[in-house]
């Protein structure tokens, strides 16, 4: 009810947060990593599926964070760093599951399909970090959240 009073809905503050840079990434890495969910969930072995249904979650939970502002209203998590720690364990799993499927998947498509995509993912996920780092480095590792009164 606050919402319509103040003119920002919810669909208002997505179509907002996707034109950002941040949130044009998080929305890739929950379509990649749901296209990767599907190809392994194709596979004759979907054993790998676990690490993309694991992204694609935090992903989603990290992309509804920042874009209701809850960042700004929940002080006890650094965000940031959290950010940070997700996209590089994303990163570094994605790599090595997609290495291991593309190289081990003999005539199993979706597999492979899969693989490939998680190298993208990875290479995104990678890109992902870089950002937050320099984030981190330009704050000096705090939260972008004022502190004066």
């Amino acid at each position: 009810m606050a919402d319509t009073e103040t003119g920002t809905t919810f669909v208002d503050k997505l179509k907002a947060y996707i034109r950002t840079r941040k949130g044009t990434i998080l929305t890739v890495e929950i379509f990649l990593s749901l296209i990767i969910v599907i190809c392994y969930a194709a596979s004759t072995y979907g054993g790998y599926s676990a690490v993309a249904i694991c992204e694609l979650v935090f992903a989603i939970i990290f992309f509804v964070v920042f874009m209701m502002g809850l960042d700004k209203q929940f002080l006890v998590i650094n965000w940031l760093w959290s950010d940070l720690f997700r996209a590089a364990i994303g990163a570094l799993l994605y790599i090595i599951t997609s290495l291991i499927c593309v190289i081990r998947g003999g005539k199993d498509d979706a597999r492979i399909a899969g693989g490939v995509f998680g190298l993208l993912a990875g290479i995104l996920f990678g890109y992902d970090t870089y950002t937050i780092f320099t984030e981190i480095k330009s704050t000096g590792g705090r939260s972008a959240v004022s502190t004066d009164a």
